[in-house]
């Protein structure tokens, strides 16, 4: 694992590619197809972006990020991709709007916390002591975690929660924030995840809980008009854990990232 610098986590490879990310907010926030997928470049409509850009990305970067695409979007990109020597990693898209979502996490976070947990404030800087310790618990669950300049909102509208135990360990975290620019259809919805718990804290249903709380806050701080969060076809746990927030899967919606073919999988 690589050192923190300047709100970057993770390898040279890695803090690099969040680095070009975060550089390019303007032109995200400004063209037609970009979005910002918060590890690498992003693009949620590959028809307005344009498979030049996307290529000149994949030249670059060796990835690239796709959300929220249509199906026959997908299928089109990867043939593209496999004549190019890159596949198309994917995740399966859960989706909630408003009024679901609260109906089913209000109840889940009426409960409260458990005994000795509490709940910390936003980290305040980037590169504070408190963003460096929810990134260390992220990686260390195995979440690939985002800068702090994202986690703390510095590029665009964000929530972080995270649950703190008593010797001041970060116990769970979460996050959401607006990906998509006023070009796209989906400029209103709000990604959510890097959910994670700590090891010394699992089978307390704070997994669950975070999430629901990280729903919530992204209605209600972020104004988001719908939520939705990405989960591996296999990963069981993670699929009961968003179903339980009123999130339920959108099988015409493909969120994926693309990469060389032998490289190894970027995230779960």
């Amino acid at each position: 694992m690589g050192a923190i610098l300047a709100g970057f986590f993770g390898t040279d490879s890695q803090k690099t590619l969040q680095a070009r990310a975060e550089a390019s907010a303007a032109e995200i926030a400004a063209t037609p197809g970009l979005c910002q997928a918060g590890r690498t470049m992003g693009c949620d409509d590959p028809d307005a972006l344009g498979w030049e850009r996307i290529e000149a990305f994949l030249q670059r970067d060796g990835i690239c990020g796709f959300r929220l695409i249509t199906s026959d979007q997908a299928e089109r990109l990867r043939e593209r991709l496999s004549a190019n020597g890159f596949r198309l990693d994917t995740w399966d898209v859960f989706l909630t709007d408003r009024e679901t979502a609260l109906a089913a996490c209000r109840p889940i976070v009426e409960r409260g916390l458990p005994d000795g947990l509490a709940e910390l404030d936003v980290p305040p800087t980037p590169e504070g002591a408190m963003t460096r310790r929810i990134q260390a618990m992220m990686s260390a669950a195995g979440v690939v975690p985002f800068s702090g300049s994202i986690l703390c909102g510095d590029t665009g509208p964000a929530v972080t929660l995270a649950l703190c135990d008593p010797s001041g360990g970060i116990a769970a975290g979460a996050h959401a924030y607006l990906p998509h620019n006023v070009a796209s259809r989906h400029r209103s919805h709000a990604w959510g995840g890097l959910v994670a718990v700590d090891d010394a804290h699992r089978g307390k249903g704070l997994g669950r809980l975070i999430n629901a709380m990280m729903v919530v806050a992204a209605f209600r701080d972020l104004g988001a008009s719908h939520v939705y969060e990405l989960v591996s076809a296999a990963n069981e746990v993670s699929r009961r854990m968003v179903e339980a927030c009123g999130l339920r899967h959108a099988p015409d919606l493909v969120c994926g990232l693309a990469t060389r073919e032998q490289a190894a999988r970027f995230t779960r």
